[in-house]
């Protein structure tokens, strides 16, 4: 190695200026002042509000937007107020998309219900709700998502025993999910939570597996029952009404008939009557009145007549007799008729 190649640093040592106490403190306390500035500043989310302790005494509540606190001596927790929390029994999700992923670990210990008639269901639901008020949610229950998560159970499994494995699993669901959200909300009041629930939806209401079978066996058999039943009443509502119609139209034909009838004859007595009170006031005229009125009425059926003496001779053949012998036995015969 040639003497060229030595470098010697004795002459660096000399160069570099020695660190004096003005500049270790001119350091530290730009250090300092930087993490009072970082303590001192904070920023709270629109969706959130910040509840700021003061050495772990709640002193007051911070509205979205910037801003300060004393160092070291106040801290903040931010609550989400505005967004809408959810917790899920009996199942979990994985992932949110359009093919929702769930898991596959077993919650059966939380969707297994004993209803009312003794019989077992699986009901999965899901609680979504908020933080309405962020001091009792800090402050006056410990570990309240756990202690919501156990009212939920028990006021599902409340609910759900007293009434049958058929309204559960059918026609109770909607009054299931609204008393289960009423005596919620009742109980979180009750307990200073600060939860508002927003809604209670049953996600899934099932059989046991073991026994899921038969039980659709039974739902297919039910369903074929009510097919049955509304084709029925759909044949009684089509038939009966009509016959119904056809009854009454008889009957109002009928009286119609028997209202014609009776007026008719009174109408005839009453106009007997009135002839026979003319006749008995006149006797002679009404009976005269009477033959011309008949006389009238038959003589034009009869038709022409010749009257010729017997003694006559030498009547011309060319008289048109045929015209003067009356109507045809036809008209005759209409007029004997009526």
């Amino acid at each position: 190695m040639n003497r060229d190649d030595v470098i010697d640093v004795s002459s660096w040592r000399r160069r570099v200026p020695p660190v004096g106490p003005r500049l270790i403190r001119r350091g530290l306390a730009a250090l300092l002042v930087l993490i009072v500035l970082a303590g001192t500043f904070y920023q709270v989310q629109p969706e959130s509000v910040g509840v700021v302790l003061r050495f772990g005494r709640y002193v007051r509540t911070a509205d979205p937007g910037l801003h300060m606190k004393i160092p070291l001596a106040e801290s903040v927790t931010k609550v989400p107020v505005q967004r809408q929390l959810k917790q899920e029994f009996g199942f979990r999700t994985v992932e949110a998309a359009v093919r929702t992923k769930y898991s596959e670990k077993d919650f059966s210990d939380e969707s297994m219900m004993l209803t009312g008639d003794l019989n077992v269901a699986i009901v999965e639901w899901i609680v979504q709700y908020r933080v309405s008020d962020p001091y009792q949610y800090l402050f006056k229950v410990r570990n309240p998502e756990d202690t919501f998560r156990a009212m939920n159970e028990a006021v599902m499994r409340e609910i759900v025993g007293d009434r049958t494995v058929t309204e559960v699993l059918t026609i109770g669901r909607q009054e299931i999910e609204t008393k289960v959200e009423a005596e919620l909300q009742a109980l979180a009041k009750q307990y200073e939570l600060g939860l508002t629930i927003d809604q209670v939806v049953l996600q899934d209401v099932n059989p046991p597996n073991p026994v899921k079978p038969s039980w659709d066996a039974v739902n297919q058999a039910q369903q074929q029952r009510d097919r049955l039943i509304n084709e029925a009443r759909a044949e009684y509502n089509k038939v009966v009404p009509r016959a119904k119609g056809e009854a009454e139209q008889t009957v109002l034909q009928a009286q119609g008939y028997a209202l014609d009838r009776v007026n008719r004859a009174q109408g005839d007595s009453t106009r007997f009557k009135a002839v026979y009170e003319a006749y008995r006031k006149a006797p002679e005229v009404t009976r005269r009145r009477m033959y011309l009125e008949t006389m009238q009425r038959v003589l034009p059926l009869l038709g022409g007549k010749v009257f010729l003496d017997k003694n006559a001779k030498g009547l011309l053949p060319l008289l048109p007799l045929q015209n003067l012998t009356g109507a045809p036995a036809e008209e005759r015969k209409a007029g004997g008729e009526r």
